[in-house]
């Protein structure tokens, strides 16, 4: 399987980006990770999807985490630099016609990029585990820790209260959280791009969305785009898990608010990581999803 990585110049800085069957004839699918600050490393998953659907899958570290890490100031991480990285990344590659997938965040990106700049070429688009509304995220994590033992809902209380997040008691009660419905800790059985180390973007992270996973508080924190949904043009697969964080009711609201072609997916054993826990049939409907809309 020919792999092609490599570097391009945005601004004073440079975007890491990698494509999976770089020579692939059917219109290329360009993959947007989560965070802010994740990196494209799970997207590796998907490498025998480009070379079975004969299209190029590229993927990125967006600016500030994995291997496009910078450490600049609170001015640079916010929704209007990753929308332009997005912009010339499409420009440096000559990526005309494209479909998009965001996952989590990069669903965010996604959203914004194509309810704001209203771009050219794109064919269709997968809206992965995402949210259209900060609003409704606060409201639908809160009712989700709920669900954890009482103590554990105590201690994330007291931490939101104090925006403390550090003691160990916090820790261990947002990785019970995490466990639930994001995902399973990765260990020795997980393939190696899902637990090889990475350069996190941490800063990113804090500076775009805040210190609560929970409770949205940077700069992205007045993100609202249910209303804004009706924008988008191409046809749009909606998928999350079951048990995800990026509940069935968010992913209800954005799926109503589409006055386009649009089909919602959930994956029924799966949290925030249906690409992993279902993985084949995750697969299966998104080459499937591609294949219509080419």
């Amino acid at each position: 399987m020919e792999i092609v990585e490599g570097y391009i110049p945005f601004m004073e800085y440079k975007t890491y980006y990698r494509i999976a069957n770089p020579k692939g004839k059917k219109t290329p699918l360009v993959l947007l990770h989560g965070g802010p600050g994740s990196t494209h490393n799970y997207f590796e998953l998907f490498d025998h999807v480009a070379f079975l659907t004969d299209r190029p899958f590229i993927s990125y570290d967006q600016l500030g985490c994995g291997l496009s890490y910078c450490d600049g100031d609170e001015s640079l991480f916010n929704k209007e630099t990753w929308v332009k990285e997005l912009i010339n990344l499409r420009k440096q590659l000559n990526l005309d016609e494209i479909h998009l997938l965001g996952h989590s965040w990069g669903g965010m990106l996604e959203i914004i990029y194509l309810c704001d700049y209203e771009p050219q070429g794109i064919k269709s688009c997968v809206l992965s585990s995402t949210l259209s509304s900060v609003k409704a995220w606060d409201l639908e994590t809160h009712r989700l820790i709920k669900l954890l033992p009482e103590n554990y809902q105590k201690i994330i209380e007291k931490a939101e209260k104090n925006n403390c997040w550090d003691d160990l008691d916090v820790i261990e009660a947002v990785s019970l959280y995490m466990t639930s419905f994001v995902g399973p800790k990765p260990d020795d059985s997980f393939p190696l791009c899902l637990r090889r180390e990475k350069k996190s973007g941490k800063k990113s992270y804090v500076i775009a969305w805040g210190n609560s996973e929970f409770r949205p508080s940077g700069n992205l924190s007045d993100y609202e785009y249910t209303e804004k949904l009706k924008n988008i043009k191409c046809p749009v697969l909606i998928c999350n898990g079951n048990n995800d964080e990026s509940t069935p009711y968010q992913n209800k609201m954005m799926y109503d608010n589409l006055e386009t072609k649009k089909k919602w997916i959930i994956y029924q054993n799966s949290r925030h990581m249906s690409y992993y826990e279902e993985h084949d049939l995750y697969c299966a409907n998104l080459m499937k999803f591609l294949e219509e809309n080419d």
